[in-house]
C-alpha cells in the first residue's frame, strides 16, 4: 500500500509559479510510475503529467506542455510538479497518483493509489 499526500497548493495571481509536492509513504516508489491529475468544478478528472519510475520519460497534456514540469526524487520518496505561468483555467484540485508498473501512463484508470488532493486557485 502506498499513501500519498499532496502539498503546495494555494491562491495565486495569474502569471506566477507554484510547486506542488507529493510525499509517498508505506513503500518505496522506485517501482511505481507516477502522475499528476487535476479536477476542476463540474469537470472530469484529467491527466496533466506522468513520469516513469526513473524519471527518464515524461508525458504532458497539451494544456500544460511548456509550462509545467514533473520530476521525482526516489531517494526521498517524493514527486513534484513545477507550475509556471499559471492561468485561471489551471484552477482545480490537483492529485498525485501512483501505479504498480514502472512505465508511465496518461490514463486515470491505470493508477492504483491516489492522494487527497490540493487546491490550486488562480485569480485573473
Amino acid at each position: 500500500q502506498v499513501h500519498l499526500v499532496e502539498s503546495g497548493g494555494g491562491l495565486v495571481q495569474a502569471g506566477v509559479s507554484l510547486r506542488l509536492s507529493c510525499a509517498a509513504s508505506g513503500r518505496t516508489i522506485i517501482n511505481y510510475a507516477m502522475g499528476w491529475f487535476r479536477q476542476a468544478p463540474r469537470k472530469e478528472r484529467e491527466p496533466i503529467a506522468s513520469i516513469n519510475w526513473s524519471g527518464s520519460s515524461t508525458y504532458y497534456a497539451d494544456s500544460v506542455k511548456g509550462r509545467f514540469a514533473i520530476s521525482r526524487d526516489n531517494a526521498k520518496n517524493m514527486m513534484y510538479l513545477q507550475m509556471n505561468s499559471l492561468q485561471p483555467e489551471d484552477t482545480a484540485v490537483y492529485y498525485c497518483a501512483a501505479r504498480r508498473f514502472t512505465g508511465l501512463s496518461p490514463k486515470t484508470s491505470d493508477y492504483d493509489y491516489w492522494g487527497q488532493g490540493t487546491q490550486v486557485t488562480v485569480s485573473s
